[in-house]
């Protein structure tokens, strides 16, 4: 039998309250960044099975619903359960200025990543500058 003896349980107690527990996690961790005219996003959710993956958009609001079910048998005796499990769920607030109805999304390795286009308007582009002397001269936005 695994026994642990933990000095600090009153502390890991109240954190639990404040952050969320391994059953209940406060949130689904995740790493967003903008690459070749795009956004990224990648949300972690390892063991969690593709099939219960829910992603919705609604106006610019996108959420992101998973759900990691617990694997032991009713008559199982679990010793130890520290990993996450139940119902995770993240919503995220997009800006105007991505291609919402051209999101892409892949799932490796408890990995889900979304693709979303940033929209041709806000991309960077060149102004022509129109000068007296009859030249013109190119700013970049």
């Amino acid at each position: 039998m695994l026994m642990r003896t933990d000095p600090f349980r009153e502390l890991d107690r109240l954190t639990q309250q404040v952050f969320g527990t391994a059953a209940r996690p406060a949130a689904m961790p995740i790493d967003a960044w903008q690459e070749d005219g795009e956004f990224v996003v990648a949300f972690d959710l390892p063991g969690v099975d593709v099939d219960s993956v829910d992603l919705s958009i609604e106006k610019n609001v996108l959420t992101v619903r998973a759900e990691r079910r617990d694997a032991t048998q009713p008559n199982v005796e679990l010793v130890v359960g520290e990993r996450p499990r139940g119902v995770f769920s993240r919503q995220l607030i997009l800006g105007d200025t991505l291609e919402t109805d051209k999101i892409k999304a892949s799932y490796d390795a408890g990995v889900l990543t979304l693709r979303i286009p940033v929209a041709a308007q806000a991309q960077p582009r060149k102004i022509e500058i129109e000068s007296k002397q009859g030249r013109m001269h190119e700013i970049s936005t």
